[in-house]
């Protein structure tokens, strides 16, 4: 896997994680949204930690700053 999130991205989804998962804890939001919101910011919450979304590299996207290597 070669990793396809940079770190606003990485930041982004750990904020949005977190909030949904508040949402769901705190029980502003529940039912079947709530569970969907929950499996969102765990989703989110993963791709985070392991630097890589499935979804960007199926689309060609890629949010790592790139380096320039001196030969």
């Amino acid at each position: 896997m070669t990793k396809n999130i940079g770190l606003a991205d990485k930041v982004i989804r750990l904020i949005v994680a977190t909030i949904c998962t508040t949402l769901y804890v705190t029980h502003t939001v529940s039912g079947i949204f709530g569970t969907l919101l929950l499996i969102a910011g765990g989703v989110l919450l993963t791709t985070s930690f392991i630097n890589f979304c499935p979804f960007y590299s199926a689309i060609g996207i890629n949010t790592c700053a790139v380096k320039n290597h001196k030969h």
